[in-house]
This record gives structure tokens, C-alpha cells and sequence, in this order.
């Protein structure tokens, strides 16, 4: 691997992205990983996982692969690496069998840089086949916690990952994350076989993050109120797809434009939904905990809980995507 000075990486990080300084321990993740070692991070909300992965991959030769969990994730990293001229491509169940052809053979034989891939795209034959002619220089892991406990039926195939390491010996791993515990961290680094425990922390303190539990007999006024005292735009999280419409409702008939966000929606509809709401066109996204992941809009003003979160761990998480811009944000828990 390559060696690299701090003032080169920072020349190279504003180049390529436009910012003048490091996040955090993004420096040090990102020295790690072209220095070849498998590193497993611990980043908040907001922390800039991506670019620990994007950075360094921009100043090697090859090709990164980057394991993803939702589409919508994928695309939006997609349009924004392709919008800085940066050659990437994503290979998903939207796509044809013809098309994910091509996008690997661009991978093996062209000057692809990133590959975004689903972790069930891993056990197909048209990948397995591709992959061990690619110049593969990166494994990245987002969300990385699907791979344990917690996040364990949500995506089994993450398994899979440890199955890819055995056809491109030598190459880094990075696995990245912004909920683990000491336990699943272990757990995490046990499957994608690092040769040993490598984890790099960054602080998990949001100074501009405002958190507040409310107990009160009328969730509706208490929502309505923060809703019309706080400006821009917010996630509302309810336990169940009827609340969801149901609150969704209630806010449109206060004149507030709300959509309803749930498993039960079709594809084409979610992907819909979500776009008007990081557009602006729709203010408040009320949602079950299947939004959110991967979500990249900076400015959401406010993060209420209509219902208890699942955990700790959830709640930190979906509280946490408020206020990525830095500026103040509440966080309302109400019960």
C-alpha cells in the first residue's frame, strides 16, 4: 500500500470532496485502510462513515467494494460519486440481468472505482464469476451491524462476506457502523475473519442534539406543537404502518405536508415518498423504523419518538438523524 502525508491527504480530501478538515477519527480510519489493515469503526450519525472508505479508495488503483443494505442507500452514494465525475456503479434487484452484466464487466475490464453491491448480490454467480478478475483493492462494509445479534434476521446473507475474503486474500476490510456493543463489535470482527480485533471509536457526544421525554396524555397536541415551533423538516417514528397514515393525517389536515413511510408500501411508492421528503417538497416523514437507514439529508430539524424505540441502540440511532449540519435539532420522546 501506498504511504501518504497528512498535508497530501488533506490536499486530496479537498479535492475530492471540498472539505478543508477531518471529521473525528476519519484521519486515522482512513490511514489504516492504506496501510492495509482491517479496521472496524464506530461512528455516530452523521460521523462521515463514507468518506473513510471513498478517500482512500480515490487514491488507490483499484476498484472498492462497497457492501450496502438498502437501495436507495446505494443510489443516493451512486449520484453523488458520479456527480464529482468519480466512475461508480451499483448492482441491485432493480436491475436487469443484462445490466448487471455490463456493470460487472465495467468493474473487471473498465475504470470503475466503486462498486456498490447488496449483500445477497454476493452468493450469484455472475458476481462470484466477476469478482477474482477485478483489481480489488477495498472491502467496505456499511451497516456493519447487520452481520450480529441485533440486526441478525434483518440480513443473514451478510454472512456471506467472510466467503468473498477467502477470493481476495490480502485485501483490507473496513466495517462500519453507528450502533455496537462490545459484544456485537467481537462478534462483528469474528465473521468477516479479521486477524485480529482492530476498532477505532470516534465520540459519540452531539452537542447540538437538544433530547427531551415528555410524558403526557396528549401525543397529538404535544407532536402538533413541536411541529409548528420547530422550522424545517422532520422524522416522526410510530410502532405501527396505521399510525403511521394516521398521524400523517392528522398533520396534513394541520396544514403541514406529511407522508406516511412502511414496509407495506410498494417499492416505487417509498422510493417516491422519500425523495419528495430530502427534496423539501414533503416537511415531516412519519415512519416506521423501516426508514432511515442510510438516509443522508443534513438539515432535519426535529426527531420525534410518537411510540417507545425498540432499544437503546435504535433510539440513538434514529434520534441521531437529526441535526447532521451541525445545527441545533430536537429530539422528542413522547409517552
Amino acid at each position: 500500500m501506498k504511504q501518504f502525508d497528512s498535508s497530501l491527504l488533506h490536499d486530496k480530501l479537498k479535492e475530492y470532496f471540498g472539505f478543508s478538515s477531518f471529521k473525528g477519527n476519519q484521519e486515522a480510519v482512513i490511514r489504516n485502510v492504506l496501510e492495509g489493515k482491517d479496521t472496524f469503526v464506530l461512528m455516530p450519525t452523521g460521523g462521515g462513515k463514507s468518506l473513510c472508505y471513498q478517500l482512500p479508495a480515490m487514491l488507490m488503483d483499484g476498484v472498492a467494494i462497497v457492501i450496502s443494505p438498502l437501495i436507495a442507500l446505494m443510489k443516493d452514494q451512486v449520484d453523488r460519486l458520479r456527480a464529482r465525475a468519480v466512475p461508480a456503479v451499483a448492482i441491485h434487484s432493480g436491475l436487469s440481468p443484462r445490466q448487471i452484466d455490463i456493470a460487472l464487466d465495467n468493474c473487471a475490464y473498465g475504470d470503475v472505482k466503486f462498486l456498490y453491491v447488496a449483500p445477497e448480490r454476493l452468493a450469484t454467480e455472475a458476481f462470484r464469476l466477476r469478482v477474482v478478475r477485478m483489481n480489488v483493492q477495498l472491502i467496505a462494509v456499511d451497516e456493519a451491524h447487520c452481520i450480529s445479534q441485533w440486526g441478525y434476521d434483518f440480513r443473514p446473507s451478510y454472512l456471506r462476506i467472510a466467503e468473498l475474503r477467502e477470493k481476495l486474500p490480502g485485501v483490507p476490510v473496513l466495517a462500519l457502523t453507528a450502533s455496537a456493543t462490545k459484544t456485537v463489535a467481537d462478534d462483528i470482527m469474528r465473521h468477516l475473519k479479521f486477524p485480529e480485533p482492530h476498532i477505532l471509536r470516534s465520540s459519540f457526544a452531539r452537542p447540538n442534539l437538544s433530547y427531551s421525554v415528555r410524558r403526557t396524555d396528549d401525543k397529538n397536541g404535544q407532536l402538533l406543537r413541536l411541529v409548528r415551533n420547530v422550522p424545517g423538516t422532520g422524522i416522526v417514528y410510530v410502532r405501527t404502518r396505521e399510525g403511521t397514515e394516521q398521524i400523517a393525517d392528522l398533520l396534513r389536515q394541520e396544514g403541514t405536508t406529511a407522508a406516511a413511510y412502511h414496509g407495506g408500501l410498494g417499492h416505487a411508492e417509498r422510493s417516491l415518498r422519500q425523495e419528495e421528503w430530502l427534496s423539501g417538497k414533503t416537511r415531516v416523514m412519519v415512519a416506521t423504523n423501516a426508514f432511515g437507514m442510510g438516509i443522508d439529508k443534513s438539515n432535519v430539524g426535529y426527531v420525534v419518538h410518537y411510540n417507545m424505540p425498540g432499544s437503546v441502540e435504535a433510539y440513538y440511532q434514529e434520534a441521531g438523524r437529526a441535526g447532521r449540519d451541525g445545527s441545533p435539532a430536537e429530539c422528542l420522546l413522547l409517552w
